[in-house]
């Protein structure tokens, strides 16, 4: 018998398109589990277990022979059976009894916190990147962003500093203590950035470079999975499947807003879609409020938006002088706005309940 998040791995490629998942009653026994893997094995299949705090389910790979036959209802333990049809089986909340903690350099993304990442949106030297980091820091970020390689719509814009910029970050990382998350815009850079930095995003126009998401899938390192503009949900999730199929299972969602008729702003922030994948995914999803809007003034409204329809945290831009930025400086964030949005953050958490995550400082 096997936990399913080990075997995980192993088997990823054996799911194919069918799954079912077994839920155990609360009371059932290890022996009552055991001989569940057993039924399961004994007709061609194989068994996953999944521990919860409340229930354990067993996942189950076969052929469509194998799901028709299996006939597990009766067994002793068993609540109910349920076939999963969602093309993404890995990251589907049915498949997982208990949401998952992503662990970046010892700061923990998932349900029990609500992390802060900032940083500038591109590394322009040692002293720019290192101001930054410190106003983040000073006003509670746990985890530093900032851009090496960017992809830019204009062939003209600053496309990042690459290596040299990698170098600071690590630099930055050693003076501050934050651990970085740092774009990877392309199978060849995979290898050194996932050397030098804690976390890898993969940027919202590369969330269907499958190229790109097969190779970080053999990392192990964790990633940040930004919301391609004009995807839907269900591709998102998609995306996140390739990530877990290949055996990387640290994997963080961010919304970070779609393209739709209003050009108002930058984006159209879509809380709605991050409810819905709390509902859909046992992953962890954050909201980048500076992509999804573009304008200074309403990210920390945006921020407490994210808090309180269930986001695990979220990512913004900062900038010592944002007017002299080299991108985004209309998003980034000075210090007082910083501060301003965290203190904005502090005041919702103490008045709702106590199920909603402690922010992390």
């Amino acid at each position: 018998m096997h936990t399913f998040g080990t075997a995980r791995h192993a088997s990823a490629r054996a799911l194919g398109s069918h799954a079912v998942v077994i839920v155990m009653a609360p009371k059932a026994s290890e022996t009552d589990i055991a001989g569940v893997v057993s039924h399961i094995e004994a007709h061609g299949g194989q068994a996953f277990v999944s521990r919860g705090v409340m229930r354990t389910i067993v996942g189950v790979v076969g052929s469509e022979e194998v799901l028709e036959t299996l006939d597990a209802d009766g067994l002793p333990g068993v609540a109910e059976t349920m076939r999963i049809t969602a093309p993404y089986k890995l990251v589907s909340a049915q498949n997982h009894a208990r949401r998952t903690t992503v662990r970046v350099g010892g700061v923990p993304i998932g349900p029990e916190t609500f992390t802060l990442i900032a940083g500038p949106c591109a590394v322009e030297s040692a002293s720019q990147t290192l101001e930054a980091a410190r106003m983040a820091k000073r006003a509670g970020a746990t985890l530093l962003r900032g851009g090496a390689y960017k992809p830019r719509t204009s062939p003209y814009a600053f496309q990042g500093l690459g290596l040299t910029g990698l170098r600071i970050l690590a630099e930055v990382r050693e003076e501050v203590q934050l651990p970085i998350v740092t774009e990877v815009t392309d199978v060849g850079e995979v290898d050194v950035v996932a050397e030098l930095a804690d976390m890898l995003q993969v940027g919202a126009r590369n969330m269907q470079n499958f190229a790109l998401l097969k190779k970080l899938a053999r990392t192990r390192k964790p990633i940040l999975l930004k919301r391609g503009p004009s995807a839907t949900v269900k591709e998102w999730l998609s995306a996140a499947e390739y990530l877990l199929h290949g055996g990387n299972e640290n994997v963080v969602l961010c919304e970070r807003g779609i393209k739709t008729f209003d050009n108002s702003l930058r984006n159209t922030l879509d809380l709605a879609g991050v409810a819905l994948v709390k509902e859909m995914t046992h992953l962890p999803i954050i909201v980048d409020p500076s992509h999804a809007t573009g304008k200074r003034s309403i990210i920390p409204a945006c921020a407490r938006a994210a808090l309180a329809v269930g986001a695990d945290g979220v990512i913004v831009e900062v900038h010592p002088e944002p007017e002299k930025a080299w991108s985004d400086g209309a998003q980034s964030l000075t210090f007082e706005n910083f501060a301003e949005l965290m203190n904005g953050l502090r005041v919702p958490m103490k008045s709702v309940t106590s199920t909603v995550p402690a922010l992390v400082m």
